[in-house]
């Protein structure tokens, strides 16, 4: 087949029946990884994406060129005190990995920072750029240094499956031990004394299920099974808290917490339950001197803050009690203070609780802006670390003193070419949706631009997480090209509070995409756009999916990145990754057939009929753990056969994950790939390929 001519999917029927209702499946043979057709039907699609974009070719080059040219490619993170080290991470030119340091602290002050600079006397602790070699792929899981600081337990995965090994350097010497655990997930905590290390294992459907105990020094089938959850709802974490006093074990499902703590001075101990399980109750906790802080949303849907003795930690007694309008997120816990990270009014914020004063937030300067504590992980401090950034200020990094109430920038992270954020100007504006709830909605865009403008809508809305507004180098290549870029913050996120995100799942998940359709009518009816690309990711790209089905005519293109567009095949599978822990989000078709019906009707791959839809770019990756790459490739194929209009393009990574690709020069390649599809999309010049 030529790659200028679109691949067609073969079709293979296959017979599903679920509460009576029996459906065809004829792309269902998508799903099998190990067959060669399924192989020469992913590289197919690949060729014809790349002969349709070939006339973007040089348009890609030059974004590249722009997000590398404002890039410092040489750069180091803040550094960060713990214990008798200030730790950081540096970037080099040309390398495509970080590389993680450390330097003997020799006061309370981070060292001076000197651009392009690593700094005298620093320790390597980890180079990535070493240990990925000429592998394609790679990522770190774990980077954990012991209480004393001798030693690093760190993880490694090379395909993109976020299936991990496990292994032990000591950092004095810069000896690789002979301890190996492969297949663990995400994180892990030490015992007091570095003797001995906890993980998590993931089961079949990767789900971390079990806690084990390494000792340090032994061979891996030594290690003891401290904790195993046999509710495939829940998945389970281990974790030390900041002030190295408690492992903290939590198990969790969307819905309902449950956390054990044990002394980490006594890593063989048994663990002491919390407070059981309730379902609906969610908790977390944090360790100060002689109680827990206790983070909640028992009788308290936007959470409250509690205490509870350290011999008593199922008594509860409020310290911050429930609000309406704010949104709990974190607490941590320090030696004279606590800090609580919240949301209002659709923006973050920061209060400090001192041990002898009154409690405050700290104050901001933009209206629009993105504020979060960050990198704190020592007990006894007298200085709160922060991040900040908004849709015109890059990513920043702030000292706050608790004595003076004094924000201290430390840094903020350089963009090069002439970078000023006066040229630029962030918006909030409302769309209505149907029921008369009102949408917040981000804008971004550089001043003097015409309006109507082209634009770039994006919006995830699931598993309350938010979309908050933040800086983009790589933004900036649409920007500057007469574009503007918005969020829309629709229902099903966390924005607006857990009421927002109770709106946006379940039976009641369609807000989320009809929130999105209004948004776009809105951006268009309020004179910000001319015409509307759409773009989201993971549960973002089944938005994408679903809003497109919903209003095919409100989008000049459609980018759906890892979407999850095969929504109720997936969820009607218990023996796939998250399917079943995911049963609390989006309901549970296989038991329910109300549930069934209800996904069945704007599950985008079952929606896809004979009307005209915008042109769709979808990309994916082979070795997707969470959303499994057949999704797209279904998708796209049902789009083919069956929709008018189009192009309908599948771009397949071979060889990553959930992420794409791992290396940031890679990375930067792929967003330029997208940005010239969106642009060549909008209005433009044919002969130069930029925007009119």
């Amino acid at each position: 087949m030529s790659s200028d001519t679109p691949p067609v999917a073969k079709k293979i029927p296959v017979e599903r029946t679920h509460h009576g209702d029996t459906v065809i499946d004829e792309y269902a043979w998508l799903t099998d990884k190990e067959d060669p057709d399924t192989v020469a039907y992913l590289e197919a699609e690949n060729a014809f994406t790349e002969a349709s974009t070939s006339h973007l070719s040089e348009l890609r080059e030059r974004i590249f060129q722009e997000i590398k040219g404002r890039t410092l490619e040489t750069d180091l993170s803040v550094p960060t005190r713990k214990g008798g080290w200030w730790y950081y991470s540096r970037t080099e030119e040309g390398k495509q990995y970080g590389i993680q340091c450390r330097l003997a602290a020799t006061g309370d002050t981070p060292p001076e920072l000197k651009a392009g600079e690593p700094l005298e006397g620093e320790q390597v602790i980890l180079d990535g750029n070493k240990l990925a070699g000429d592998r394609p792929f790679f990522a770190v899981g774990t980077s954990a240094v012991c209480p004393d600081g001798d030693t690093l337990a760190y993880s490694t995965d090379f395909s993109g499956n976020e299936r991990f090994t496990l292994r032990f350097k000591r950092l004095d010497t810069g000896e690789l031990l002979d301890d190996e655990i492969p297949g663990i997930f995400y994180g892990g905590a030490w015992s007091a004394d570095g003797t001995a290390f906890f993980y998590t294992m993931i089961d079949e459907a990767w789900r971390p299920y079990r806690v084990y105990r390494h000792i340090i020094g032994t061979s891996a089938e030594q290690d003891v099974l401290v904790y195993e959850e046999e509710d495939e709802r829940f998945w389970v974490g281990i974790g030390l808290s900041r002030s190295e006093r408690y492992l903290v074990l939590s198990a969790g499902s969307k819905i309902t917490s449950e956390v054990r703590v044990l002394d980490a001075d006594y890593p063989t101990g048994e663990f002491k339950l919390v407070r059981p399980r309730r379902t609906g109750v969610e908790y977390a906790i944090d360790h100060a001197g002689d109680h827990f802080l206790v983070l909640h949303n028992e009788n308290a849907r936007n959470f409250e803050l509690a205490s509870a003795p350290v011999d008593d930690p199922a008594a509860w007694t409020p310290l911050i009690p429930h609000r309406e309008d704010t949104r709990l997120l974190d607490v941590d816990a320090f030696s004279d203070h606590t800090v609580v990270h919240f949301r209002r009014d659709g923006l973050t914020g920061i209060r400090v609780l001192p041990s002898d004063g009154e409690p405050y937030e700290i104050s901001f300067p933009e209206p629009i802006h993105t504020a979060e504590p960050a990198g704190n992980p020592e007990f006894h401090t007298g200085r709160l670390r922060l991040g900040y950034t908004s849709m015109v200020t890059p990513p920043s990094v702030y000292d706050y003193d608790l004595a003076t109430r004094e924000l201290i920038l430390l840094k903020r992270r350089p963009v090069l070419g002439g970078y000023d954020p006066a040229d630029y100007e962030q918006f909030r504006s409302w769309a209505s949706a149907e029921d008369g709830t009102r949408i917040p909605i981000s804008i971004v865009m550089r001043k003097g631009t015409e309006r109507p403008a082209p634009t770039v809508l994006y919006g995830y809305g699931s598993y309350e997480t938010s979309i908050d507004p933040t800086f983009s180098v790589a933004r900036l290549s649409l920007l500057d090209r007469g574009f503007v870029f918005a969020i829309a913050h629709v229902r099903g996120g966390g924005e607006l509070g857990r009421r927002w995100y109770e709106e946006g799942k379940l039976t009641l998940k369609k807000n989320t995409f009809s929130d999105f359709v209004a948004a776009a009518r809105h951006m268009k009816k309020s004179g910000w756009s001319s015409e509307i690309i759409a773009r989201g990711g993971s549960a973002g790209g089944l938005l994408m999916g679903a809003a497109t089905n919903l209003a095919p005519e409100a989008f000049t293109g459609v980018v759906a990145e890892v979407p999850f567009v095969d929504a109720l095949n997936t969820i009607l599978d218990p023996s796939l990754p998250l399917t079943v822990i995911e049963w609390d989000e989006w309901g549970d078709p296989l038991h329910n057939a109300d549930v069934y019906e209800y996904m069945k009707s704007y599950s985008p791959y079952e929606n896809v009929d004979d009307r005209a839809y915008p042109p769709i770019l979808a990309i994916t990756s082979l070795n997707d753990t969470r959303v499994l790459y057949h999704e797209p490739a279904k998708w796209i194929a049902r789009l083919r056969a069956t929709a008018k209009g189009g192009p309908f393009l599948l771009k397949t990574e071979m060889g990553a994950g959930h992420g794409g690709r791992s290396g940031r020069y890679d990375a930067w390649r792929e967003e330029a790939f997208t940005l010239a599809w969106i642009i060549d999309r909008a209005s433009k010049n044919e002969e130069t390929g930029e925007t009119q």
